[in-house]
C-alpha cells in the first residue's frame, strides 16, 4: 500500500469553499487507488471542517517550526507529500526534503495567490495588469520559487499554466493542470432538475473571507442589481456564503429585492431553484467553483472574463460573459426572460462539465503522470537545475553569515 501525506493550510471545508471541495476530490482520487492517507495541519478546526476520519483518513495536528514534524514524517514514510498552497511548502518543504528524500513533493496551488492579490491591487489603482509587473512582487517570487522547489505543481487553471510557462520559463515537466474532478451529469440527473418555468430569481454565493467574492457582492448590489431590478421589479437576488462580513450582511434589503441568507448546508438545492447565477468577478485567479456548481445544477450564469478564465471560451459558456456593468445587466435580463436561450446555455454547461471535468479521466491522467515520476524521480530532479539551486545551502548561507558577522562586529 502506498502512502500519502497531505499538509493542509487549513482543514478542508467543502461546504464553504471551492478549495475545500477540490481537496476532497484529490483525496478521493488517492483513496480510489488504495493509498493510505494522513492529513496534517497546524490550523484550528472550525464548525465547517470536514470529518476526514469518516473517509478513512488519519488526521494529525502538527506544530510550526518544531522538530516533532520530522518524527511524524519519518514514521509515516510517505511515497508522496502534497503541500496545500505555497506557504505550506515554504514551511515544511525543506523538512520533508531532509527527512523523506525519496518522497515525491507535490505543491497544490488551488489558485496563484500572487496573481489574485496583484489583480486586486490593479483594480484598486485602476491600472493595467502586466505579467512583468506581477513578476516583480515579493509574493510572486515566493510562489514561483516554491514551484521550482517542488517536483510537481498542480494548477486548476490552464491560463495559469500558460502564464507561468511564458512569464517565468518554468518547464512543463514541473506543472500539471488538474481542474475540478466532477461526476458526469447524467440524463437521470437532468430529469430531476426544475424547469425554466419552475425556477425563480437570481442567486450569488461565495465565501466571505475571499476578497473577490466580497467585491463581487458589493459591485452587484451598488451598480448592477439596480439596473436589473428596474427591468424585472418582481425578481429577487439571493446571496449565500459562510463568513460573510458585516458589509455584506448590511446589504439585506427586502424592499430592494436583496436577501442575504448567509451559509446554508444545501446550497446546490438553492442554486437549482434559481433561474440564474450572477458572478460579476472583477479580480481573482484559478477557476471558479461557484460557476462549476451552477453548471452542475443546470443553472445558467452571467460572469466576467475573470470569472470564466481557464474554464471555457466565451462562445462555449453556459450563459454570457460581460465586463461592462450595463452589458452585464442587459444580458442578465435577456437570459432571465428568454427560455430558448436559457435552455441552450444549460446545455452548454452540461457539455462543459462532462467534457472538461470528468473525474475518472482526469484522475487516470494524473496518476499516469505521478507513477512515471515516482519511477524516474532522480532523473526528474537532476533536470530541474533551478530547483536544485534553490535548495542548495549556499542560497542564503552568505546572507545570514554576513548579518551574523555584522552583529558580532557591532557588539565588539
Amino acid at each position: 500500500m502506498k502512502r500519502l501525506l497531505v499538509i493542509g493550510h487549513i482543514w478542508p471545508e467543502p461546504t464553504t469553499t471551492a478549495a475545500g471541495n477540490r481537496m476532497l476530490q484529490l483525496l478521493r482520487a488517492f483513496l480510489d487507488r488504495d493509498y493510505e492517507i494522513t492529513f496534517a495541519s497546524v490550523a484550528v478546526r472550525t464548525e465547517y471542517s470536514h470529518d476526514l476520519t469518516a473517509m478513512g483518513i488519519e488526521e494529525v495536528s502538527i506544530k510550526l517550526n518544531h522538530s516533532s514534524f520530522e518524527d511524524l514524517a519519518k514514521k509515516k514514510n510517505p511515497d508522496i507529500v502534497v503541500f496545500d498552497r505555497f506557504m505550506v511548502e515554504e514551511q515544511f518543504g525543506w523538512r520533508i526534503a531532509e527527512s523523506c528524500p525519496n518522497a515525491l513533493r507535490v505543491s497544490n496551488t488551488e489558485d496563484l495567490h500572487s496573481l489574485r492579490e496583484y489583480r486586486e491591487v490593479c483594480l484598486k489603482r485602476d491600472s493595467t495588469f502586466t505579467a512583468m509587473d506581477w513578476l516583480q512582487k515579493d509574493k510572486t517570487k515566493r510562489e514561483v520559487a516554491s514551484i521550482f522547489r517542488s517536483d510537481l505543481t498542480l494548477l486548476v487553471s490552464s491560463f495559469e499554466k500558460s502564464l507561468l510557462q511564458g512569464a517565468t520559463g518554468i518547464s512543463e515537466s514541473l506543472l500539471w493542470c488538474l481542474p475540478f474532478m466532477l461526476e458526469e451529469i447524467s440524463e437521470a440527473h437532468r430529469a430531476i432538475w426544475p424547469s425554466f418555468e419552475e425556477r425563480l430569481d437570481f442567486i450569488s454565493y461565495g465565501n466571505g473571507k475571499h476578497a473577490p467574492n466580497v467585491d463581487s457582492f458589493t459591485y452587484l448590489k451598488k451598480i448592477i442589481w439596480p439596473m436589473i431590478r428596474r427591468e424585472l421589479p418582481e425578481t429577487r437576488l439571493h446571496i449565500y456564503g459562510a463568513y460573510l462580513p458585516q458589509q455584506v450582511k448590511d446589504m439585506h434589503r427586502p424592499k430592494d429585492g436583496i436577501l442575504v441568507h448567509g451559509w446554508i448546508s444545501d446550497l446546490e438545492k438553492k442554486v437549482e431553484q434559481a433561474r440564474m447565477v450572477l458572478a460579476p468577478l472583477r479580480f481573482g485567479a484559478g477557476i471558479k467553483g461557484k460557476l462549476a456548481v451552477a453548471m452542475q445544477c443546470g443553472t445558467p450564469s452571467i460572469t466576467t472574463d475573470i470569472g470564466k478564465e481557464g474554464m471555457a471560451m466565451s462562445s462555449a459558456w453556459a450563459g454570457f460573459i460581460a465586463d461592462d456593468p450595463k452589458d452585464f445587466a442587459q444580458r442578465a435580463v435577456a437570459l432571465y426572460q428568454e427560455k430558448r436561450i436559457w435552455q441552450e446555455a444549460q446545455k452548454k454547461g452540461i457539455q462543459l462539465i462532462n467534457t472538461n471535468y470528468n473525474r475518472e479521466l482526469l484522475a487516470e491522467k494524473l496518476f499516469k503522470k505521478v507513477n512515471l515520476m515516482l519511477q524516474n524521480l532522480e532523473d526528474h530532479r537532476n533536470k530541474n537545475i533551478i530547483g536544485t539551486l534553490l535548495r542548495h545551502q549556499t542560497m542564503n548561507a552568505t546572507k545570514y553569515m554576513g548579518k551574523w558577522i555584522e552583529e558580532k562586529n557591532k557588539k565588539s
